[in-house]
């Protein structure tokens, strides 16, 4: 799976916020305006004024130096691929037969949501797991994400992604590998193994592969399962209720980095309305949920890098066209479906070559790495482990 030595492409990454951004960050959170109230000021209208007071006063308060001071201990790496730089987190197991893994994020995520997995997945020994299970895990920036920036060129489609993705891991070393991915990382998981199906062990997913389900015949309808008809109603209001933050990335992303870039508040309040509204249940604060320390330190890493209209550029304005029908790689995939989010079987096996399918009822939202990291470890682990046999 691995050749001998890493490509001299590859450089090692620290991360070194200057001192005037993390100074300037303080000052336009201490000195913040907040909005009046409106009328209703509950979560159906976006963030609530009271809530969004209390977390900014608590940003505020964030040793950024103490972040950066954890995070570098862990082996970042990164390269240049087509002009684009390409962050990483890289971790190798002790194990020497351990399975290469690349993890991808979604939006409004980060590579911060895998940091809490690389433990249990490197050294599963020390984690309720078999030797066998063993990776080693590459946990990406995507493109115009974190420290994958600036953004470099104007095609960013999820096959363009997959491409810079089997380049980076040819330079880590690594000839097949597994991939797992959530959100624009799991629409970029089966490209990758399109694109190169001999080189891909197996893809995993959570929440669904990148198919959108819309209208669907009488017929096809009558043979869906209670929660499969639950998951197609959930759709349909999410077309009518939510979907006003897709339409304003996809046609203007230029306008989301103008407004990010300046106001740390209100990106911060952009991202957090959809980490309220996609975790599990909705009802429940989404920092009890992922973790205030997530919340804070992911705005953050949006704020210090001026990535709001970037990542809003490649997750969304990309010319995709939903529902286009693409081939199947063959490459066997399974797909973990937690309680929040929508995938449907039929309409994902017609491109991709499914071998495992798991509902998981009542728990669990779209950030799956952060809400019940347990359960994705141990599908990921029962996966590949029958990939491996």
């Amino acid at each position: 799976m691995m050749t001998n030595s890493l490509d001299s492409r590859i450089r090692s990454f620290r991360i070194a916020v200057p001192d005037s951004a993390v100074e300037d960050l303080g000052l336009r959170l201490r000195n913040v305006r907040l909005p009046h109230p409106l009328p209703v000021d509950d979560w159906s209208m976006g963030v609530p004024v009271p809530v969004l007071r209390d977390l900014v006063q608590r940003w505020a308060e964030h040793d950024w130096r103490a972040t950066e001071e954890r995070l570098n201990r862990l082996p970042q790496i990164i390269t240049e691929i087509d002009g684009q730089n390409i962050h990483a987190v890289h971790v190798r197991s002790a194990h020497p037969d351990a399975t290469p893994l690349l993890l991808m994020h979604g939006w409004p995520g980060s590579f911060l949501e895998f940091e809490g997995l690389i433990g249990p997945l490197t050294d599963p020994v020390a984690h309720g797991g078999d030797q066998e299970d063993a990776f080693d895990v590459v946990i990406v920036s995507h493109p115009g994400f974190g420290f994958s920036t600036p953004l470099v060129g104007a095609d960013w489609k999820r096959a363009d992604i997959a491409r810079v993705y089997l380049e980076l891991m040819s330079r880590l070393g690594y000839e097949r590998f597994a991939v797992q991915g959530g959100d624009v990382g799991a629409g970029v998981a089966p490209e990758i193994a399109r694109l190169a199906p001999e080189r891909v062990i197996g893809v995993h997913v959570n929440g669904s592969l990148g198919t959108f389900v819309g209208q669907i015949d009488e017929e096809t309808a009558a043979r869906l399962t209670p929660l499969e008809q639950d998951r197609l109603r959930r759709v349909s209001e999410f077309m009518q209720k939510e979907f006003g933050y897709i339409a304003i990335q996809s046609t203007r992303p230029a306008l989301i980095g103008a407004m990010t870039a300046d106001s740390p508040v209100g990106q911060f309040a952009w991202i957090l309305d959809k980490l309220q509204a996609w975790t599990h249940p909705a009802e429940v604060p989404a920092a009890d949920l992922i973790g205030e320390r997530f919340i804070i330190e992911n705005a953050s890493l949006y704020w210090f890098t001026e990535s709001g209209g970037s990542s809003a550029y490649v997750g969304y304005a990309q010319d995709a066209a939903w529902g286009a029908q693409p081939e199947s790689s063959g490459v066997p995939t399974a797909v973990i479906v937690f309680a929040h989010d929508v995938g449907v079987r039929f309409a994902e096996e017609k491109a991709n070559n499914i071998v495992r399918w798991t509902d998981v009822e009542g728990r669990g939202g779209h950030f799956a790495a952060l809400e019940e990291p347990e359960l994705l470890i141990d599908d990921i682990r029962d996966f590949y482990r029958t990939l491996r046999r």
